[in-house]
């Protein structure tokens, strides 16, 4: 026997037959806003539920989780120039990458050095070696930048290494290039 035979008729009411009203057509800048507005609400609720979720987490170290060097380490060239100057420059610039590089001093407390304190470390005492090293890495700092009152000043004017270690290496091409 069907359902509809044991329930009366009357026991259920008729749905309606009333449609709801059409919404209103918004315009671009209200639909825009509208998106923003529940956009902001979603970005603070993961915003929380991040926090949340993060703040058992304690901060790491990398000096407790990185047990190897972060720079390999730094061999000598495997060939020096054979001209005086270049090999001098050439020893400059690794005395620079592996000693570390220092502005406003010869040496500084940790033993870095500046770019004339390394060609004098490395010149070991041969001033003519050292003056004329010195006189090559003037004119490639020139080259490059323009006018340059001193190798020192150069040295000074940089708050990083990376300049001044580069052009001690093109010094050293230079000189090579001259036969110095």
């Amino acid at each position: 026997m069907p359902y509809a035979s044991l329930t009366p008729a009357s026991d259920h009411p008729a749905a309606p037959t009333t449609q709801p009203a059409p919404s209103p057509r918004l315009t671009l800048e209200e639909r825009l806003t509208f998106v923003t507005t529940v956009m902001t609400a979603r970005l603070d609720e993961a915003a929380v539920a991040y926090e949340v979720n993060t703040a058992h987490i304690t901060p790491v170290d990398l000096a407790d989780v990185v047990t190897v060097p972060l720079t390999p380490a730094l061999q000598p060239p495997s060939q020096s120039y054979p001209t005086p100057v270049a090999a001098l420059l050439q020893r400059a610039h690794h005395r620079l990458l592996t000693g570390g590089w220092c502005s406003g001093a010869l040496v500084d407390a940790h033993g870095a050095r500046c770019m004339l304190g390394a060609i004098q470390i490395e010149a070991r005492g041969d001033a003519g070696l050292e003056a004329g090293a010195a006189a090559v890495l003037l004119d490639a700092i020139r080259r490059e930048v323009g006018d340059v009152d001193s190798v020192p000043s150069f040295n000074d004017t940089h708050g990083s290494g990376h300049v001044p270690l580069r052009m001690v290496n093109r010094a050293a091409v230079l000189a090579d290039a001259r036969g110095l």
